[in-house]
C-alpha cells in the first residue's frame, strides 16, 4: 500500500492544478494564474514547482496538492487523497476510523441500480411517458422508481451486504425518533438521480405520482450532499461552459425543477440546470465561475414566489459578475409544460428577450409597488436600495439601477446618492425625504413656461419680487443674466456657446411660434403677445406660489401627526395661515382673469 508521500512524489503540482488554472512562467521554477479560490483580474496565484506548494498573494490561500484538490472540489482530505493516488496508479488503504465520501457515493450507485431496476413496466414509466420524454432521456438521466412499502430497498440491501448504517448516512433511510425503526426514506417516487458537477453520485430527489406531500423530497445534507452547493443537470450543462476554443459558449439557464431541466435538455436546451428547493447562493456563484460560465439566464414562474427566487438568484449571482438576465415563459407555464404543448419557440424568445438585471429589478419592483403614490415611491427605493448602494464606478448594475430609478420616480441623481451615502442607516425614508429628492417636474415646467414668456418681452422681469425659489438650475442662471435685458438677443448673447444657449433657443421659438396662422392674421398675433405674456408671467408666478405654499402645507401635517399636544396648536395654527394665503392668491389669479 502506498503513502501521503509515495503519491506527492509520483504527481507534479503544475499538472494537477494546471487542470484548474491557465498557468503561465513566473520566474524558475515558478508558474503564475488566475487565482480559483477569488475573483481576480490580475494573477496573483503562483505554483512553485520545486517545493510543490501553491500561494495566492490576494486572498492567502495556499498549501500542497492536496490541499488544492480539497478546495478546488470541497472534498476531505482522504478523498483528495485516493482521488490523486488513483491518478498517479497507487493504491492506499483509509485509516480506521476516517470517514470518507467514496462510500457514499457507492451506496447511492447500489440504490440507483435498485430505482431503475423498479422503472420497467411500472407506474412511473407511464408518467414520464406522458410528460414526453424519450427512452434516450430516461437513460441519459438515469431516471428510476421507488416502489410503494416501507423496507424494499432495505431488505435488498441486506442481501447484499450493506448495513442500516450505510443507507442512514446516505440518506436513503430515515429512523423513528420513538421507536427506533428504520424504513425506506423514498417509497412511491419517480426517482432523480442528483450528480455534482464532476458527476459523483451524491444523492437523490423523488416526487410523488398523486397530489400527496410533500410533492418532492430529496436526500438530507450528508457529508456528500450540500443542497446549497448542488445544481441538478450541472454534470451535463458544464460541457458547454468557458470552452475556451472559439466556439460560443453554453448560456446556463437556471430553471425550478427537474423535470424543466430534463426536458429542456431533451429540445436541445442543453445549458439547464435547477437549484435544489433553495435560491442561488453564493457558493453556486463561486462554482460557476470557476467552470467557465458567463451568461446565465434565470427562467422562473410568474408568481410571488418565482419573482422572489429571481430577485434572490440575481442577488447572489450577480456578485460574481455573470451577465445575467430574467425570463419567464410567455404562456405563464413552467418551462416542461410549454415543450410539451410544442412550444420551443417560446421558449427561444422568453431567453432572447430577456431583461437584464437593471430593467428587471426595476420593473418588478414597480409592479409590485405601483408609483402614484408617496408610499409606492418610498418601498421601490427601499427594495432597490441593495442593488444601488454600491458606489463603485465599475459596479455598473449599480449605476444603472440607480438612473432607472431616477428616471422612473423624477428624483434628482445627486439627491439620490446623497441618500444612499448616508451614513445613517435609512431605515426610513419620509415623506420629506422624498419630496426633497424629487424633481419636481411640475414646478420646473412652470419655470420654463415663465423663461418662455420673459424671452417674448425681458421687460416683464419687473414684475418678478426675487423671491423665487428656482428649481430648475438654468432658469435660475438665466434670471440672473436678464437682469437689465433689453432684448432677448440680448439675454442670447450671454449665453453664446454655454449649453443653455440650446434651451433658449427653443424656448424662443416655441414663445414666438403663430400657432400655424396664415399670413393674413399673423400681424394681428404678433400685436397679442406682448399682453399675452405680461398675463401669463402674473399667472405662472401666482401657480408657482400657491404649489410652494400647498408643500408647505404638507410638510407641517406631517409635523402634526408626531408632534406632542403642546406643540400641535401652534403648528394648526400655521397650516391655517397658509390656506388663508393660498385662498388670497387665488383671487388675485381670478382678479387678473
Amino acid at each position: 500500500m502506498g503513502t501521503k508521500e509515495d503519491v506527492r512524489s509520483r504527481l507534479n503540482i503544475a499538472e494537477v492544478v494546471g487542470e484548474y488554472v491557465r498557468l503561465t512562467p513566473a520566474g524558475k521554477g515558478r508558474l503564475k494564474g488566475l487565482c480559483p479560490f477569488h475573483k481576480e483580474k490580475s494573477p496573483s496565484f503562483q505554483v512553485d514547482t520545486d517545493q510543490g506548494y501553491f500561494y495566492c498573494f490576494g486572498c492567502k490561500a495556499g498549501g500542497d496538492v492536496f490541499s488544492f484538490v480539497q478546495r478546488t472540489e470541497n472534498l476531505s482530505f482522504g478523498d483528495a487523497l485516493r482521488k490523486l493516488a488513483e491518478r498517479a496508479g497507487i493504491q492506499v488503504e483509509a485509516k480506521y476510523g476516517e470517514k470518507s465520501n467514496r462510500d457514499l457515493y457507492d451506496v447511492n450507485a447500489f440504490a440507483l441500480a435498485y430505482f431503475r431496476e423498479h422503472l420497467a413496466g411500472g407506474p412511473a414509466l407511464d408518467y414520464l411517458r406522458a410528460r414526453g420524454l424519450t427512452d434516450a432521456t430516461l437513460d441519459a438521466f438515469e431516471l428510476g422508481y421507488a416502489p410503494e412499502g416501507w423496507d424494499g430497498l432495505l431488505k435488498h440491501a441486506r442481501t447484499k451486504g450493506l448495513s442500516e448504517r450505510q443507507l442512514l448516512e446516505a440518506g436513503l433511510l430515515t429512523e423513528n425518533a420513538e421507536n427506533g425503526r428504520v424504513y425506506d426514506r423514498f417509497r412511491g417516487r419517480v426517482m432523480f438521480p442528483i450528480r455534482d458537477h464532476l458527476g459523483r453520485l451524491v444523492g437523490f430527489g423523488g416526487r410523488v405520482l398523486d397530489d400527496s406531500k410533500p410533492k418532492y423530497l430529496n436526500t438530507p445534507e450528508t457529508d456528500a450532499f450540500r443542497k446549497g452547493e448542488l445544481l441538478y443537470g450541472l454534470d451535463k450543462a458544464r460541457t458547454g461552459l468557458g470552452r475556451g476554443d472559439g466556439s460560443p459558449d453554453t448560456e446556463l439557464i437556471v430553471v425550478e425543477g427537474y423535470m424543466d431541466v430534463i426536458t429542456m435538455h431533451q429540445h436541445g436546451f442543453t445549458g439547464a440546470v435547477a437549484s435544489l428547493g433553495t435560491a442561488l447562493t453564493a457558493e453556486h456563484a463561486t462554482l460557476l465561475e470557476r467552470l467557465g460560465a458567463r451568461s446565465i439566464s434565470l427562467m422562473f414562474d410568474r408568481d410571488e414566489a418565482g419573482l422572489k427566487a429571481m430577485l434572490s438568484g440575481l442577488d447572489q449571482v450577480l456578485g460574481a459578475k455573470f451577465r445575467v438576465r430574467a425570463t419567464s415563459v410567455p404562456s405563464g407555464k413552467d418551462p416542461a409544460d410549454a415543450l410539451l404543448a410544442g412550444d420551443a419557440a417560446g421558449i427561444r424568445e422568453a431567453l432572447a428577450n430577456g431583461l437584464d438585471e437593471v430593467h428587471y429589478r426595476v420593473h418588478a419592483a414597480i409592479e409590485k409597488y405601483g408609483t402614484a403614490t408617496s408610499e409606492g415611491k418610498r418601498r421601490i427605493l427601499m427594495e432597490l436600495l441593495p442593488r444601488m448602494h454600491n458606489l463603485d464606478p465599475l459596479d455598473e448594475i449599480a449605476e444603472g439601477v440607480r438612473t432607472a430609478a431616477c428616471e422612473t420616480l423624477g428624483i434628482k441623481p445627486e439627491a439620490l446618492l446623497e441618500w444612499i451615502a448616508s451614513k445613517a442607516k435609512r431605515r426610513q425614508l419620509t415623506d420629506t425625504h422624498l419630496a426633497g429628492m424629487s424633481t419636481g417636474r411640475g414646478e420646473e415646467d412652470r419655470e420654463l413656461a415663465l423663461l418662455r414668456q420673459l424671452l417674448v418681452d425681458p421687460s416683464l422681469l419687473s414684475k418678478l419680487d426675487g423671491s423665487t425659489p428656482w428649481r430648475n438650475e438654468s432658469v435660475r442662471k438665466v434670471m440672473l443674466a436678464a437682469q437689465g435685458a433689453q432684448s432677448s438677443d440680448h439675454i442670447l448673447e450671454v449665453f453664446r456657446g454655454q449649453p443653455e444657449e440650446q434651451l433658449l433657443i427653443r424656448l424662443l421659438f416655441e414663445g414666438r411660434d403663430s400657432g400655424g396662422l396664415s399670413r393674413a392674421t399673423n400681424l394681428q398675433y404678433e400685436q397679442k403677445v406682448g399682453a399675452y405674456a405680461a398675463a401669463a408671467v402674473d399667472d405662472i408666478q401666482v401657480t408657482l406660489s400657491i404649489d410652494s405654499l400647498r408643500a408647505e402645507i404638507e410638510l407641517l401635517k406631517k409635523q402634526v401627526a408626531g408632534a406632542a399636544p403642546t406643540e400641535q396648536l401652534g403648528l394648526l395654527r400655521q397650516i391655517g395661515e397658509l390656506q388663508r394665503a393660498i385662498e388670497a392668491e387665488k383671487r388675485a389669479r381670478r382678479s387678473m382673469a
